[in-house]
């Protein structure tokens, strides 16, 4: 069981559900949630979570927040939550090393008259 969360920036309901709706037509999902007030898609089951961001990345701005196992085991030491966060941090790094956000250019060609005559 993997758990992701992404800060993905939507504009309003209509974008939120069609988000909701690109993810959970992934295999092995389990739970999906989204915090409207902080923008915060969370992802849990058994799937693959670059597979999951690039989808999103593809129509909105999405920025990783947190990406590991979905344990909901309070009882451990501290210890080891400081291990895993320098993990998660790690791989976090190394995943928007490997896929950055891609960019959007734009080529805007001058208008120009078209000429008066076809034979010239």
């Amino acid at each position: 069981m993997k758990k992701l969360v992404v800060k993905v920036d939507l504009h309003d309901d209509r974008e939120r559900s069609k988000a909701m709706r690109v993810v959970s037509g992934f295999g092995g999902i389990g739970s999906l949630s989204m915090d409207t007030k902080d923008s915060k898609l969370t992802v849990s089951g058994d799937f693959d979570p670059v597979k999951v961001v690039n989808k999103l990345r593809k129509s909105w701005r999405t920025e990783i927040v947190s990406v590991g196992s979905a344990k909901e085991d309070d009882g451990k030491k501290d210890d080891g939550k400081k291990d895993e966060g320098k993990k998660r941090e790690d791989l976090i790094k190394a995943y928007e090393a490997y896929y950055p956000t891609p960019l959007t250019y734009s080529h805007y060609m001058p208008l120009e008259e078209p000429p008066s005559c076809v034979i010239c």
